[in-house]
């Protein structure tokens, strides 16, 4: 049985998006490059040639793992969630450092939409394990390399 992959609305049109352009784009210029250096001659000392045999390789395997996750995606619209009020998957958490008193925001998402600098964190990583099915005034306790650190639930919203 495949594991389902949970991924937010905007998740899933980035992959599609991704996959459009690996087939539309991608996949027809390194096609091209392949001809191209074909037409050079010996292949066996033509770099050009190994080069684009080595991108077709990798394009080819990104498109099969795209659309692997996308046939097992359960797509999940954070907006939908009514009369929530604990975190879950899509959640936006607003938490306290209770060492530090910084304040934190990250939505709970997929892997792949997963983006610290969007503040977007995977479900699968140890902040959103411990803040998963807390509510507000909860305190979530997570293991970090620099030791355990608590952060207090101040508000959840659903995107």
């Amino acid at each position: 049985m495949l594991k389902q992959i949970p991924m937010t609305i905007k998740g899933a049109e980035l992959l599609k998006a991704e996959l459009q352009r690996l087939k539309s784009v991608d996949r027809p210029n390194i096609i091209q490059a392949i001809s191209e250096a074909r037409a050079q001659g010996d292949l066996s000392e033509n770099a050009e040639y190994e080069s684009a045999k080595e991108r077709q390789s990798f394009i080819e395997g990104r498109i099969a793992e795209v659309e692997a996750k996308l046939s097992n995606a359960v797509v999940i619209d954070p907006s939908s969630i009514v009369g929530e009020n604990h975190c879950v998957f899509g959640a936006t958490v607003e938490a306290q450092d209770l060492d530090t008193e910084d304040i934190l925001i990250y939505q709970i998402v997929g892997d792949d939409e997963a983006d610290i600098k969007h503040k977007k964190i995977s479900i699968n990583s140890p902040i959103a394990k411990a803040f998963i099915g807390k509510a507000l005034g909860d305190v979530a306790e997570v293991n970090t390399p620099g030791g355990a650190k608590s952060y207090e639930i101040l508000n959840i919203k659903y995107l």
